[in-house]
């Protein structure tokens, strides 16, 4: 493979990840109305591209499913009670009764990227900027480092069959690029020691919410969710690390405590 053909996305990548963390880091430092804001955008857009990847000759409906998964966050965020939750799933189960590949699989995952929202909301709320900036630095440290080892070592893939371009060496890279984020917070005196082992399993999961993408892509023939950020296919392409890392956090904390920055969740 040739320099040019290994990096040649780099560049593109590297524009759009700037201008994503740009808007990204505001919307967190403001908080409030401007963070829910993005956060039901960002979800509406992911549930759009969950519908029009499954079922892409249904235009319309998937504007329509991506309107109501933003209408629906906005409620539940709204309506700040514990009881709204339930209207997670009904973008979910709202695409389920059309026909589409893997109804199941839909419904699972659309109500993953609304946990995603609503879950991203409340750690901002409940622990402040230093848990989103944890959360969202393990995905992108994870992410980056699995690139470039991935790219630089080659080696062994994942799993081939899902995702042919992840590399045990990447995957690896990740698990550790996170532990060392999660030192570095630690040593800061910004969290527990119990972080770095957390660090490490959140960017796993976060691998794994890439590796359940791949999976829907592949099997829906599709290369990329859409096309709407340069470098990195759409917006479900760059956030689906992050609705693994999310939920594996919202888990955890229904099953126990998590020492996350800003307080235990």
């Amino acid at each position: 493979m040739s320099t040019a053909g290994q990096w040649g996305d780099l560049r593109a990548r590297a524009i759009s990840g700037v201008a994503m963390l740009a808007v990204g880091a505001a919307a967190i430092w403001a908080g409030g109305l401007w963070f829910a804001v993005l956060a039901i955008a960002v979800t509406g857009l992911m549930i759009w591209e969950v519908a029009r990847m499954t079922a892409p000759d249904r235009a319309a409906e998937a504007r329509a499913l991506g309107a109501l998964g933003a209408g629906v966050l906005a409620a539940v965020l709204a309506l700040h009670s514990p009881f709204a939750l339930v209207l997670l799933p009904l973008p979910g189960l709202v695409a389920a009764l059309r026909p589409r590949r893997d109804r199941a699989v839909v419904l699972g995952y659309a109500f993953a990227v609304m946990l995603t929202g609503y879950g991203l909301v409340a750690l901002r709320e409940g622990l402040g900027v230093a848990a989103i900036l944890w959360l969202v630095a393990v995905v992108v440290v994870s992410d980056v480092a699995g690139y470039f080892a991935g790219r630089t070592f080659g080696g062994p893939k994942f799993w081939p069959k899902v995702s042919p371009k992840k590399t045990w060496s990447g995957t690896v890279a990740g698990w550790l690029a996170a532990a060392v984020l999660g030192a570095g917070f630690a040593a800061a005196g910004l969290a527990g020691w119990g972080i770095v082992a957390l660090s490490a399993a959140v960017a796993f999961a976060g691998q794994m919410g890439d590796i359940a993408e791949s999976a829907i892509k592949r099997r829906n023939g599709v290369k990329d969710s859409s096309g709407l950020i340069p470098g990195h296919g759409g917006v479900l392409d760059r956030f689906d690390a992050l609705t693994g890392a999310v939920v594996a956090v919202l888990v955890l904390g229904f099953f126990g405590s998590v020492p996350l920055p800003g307080g235990g969740f």
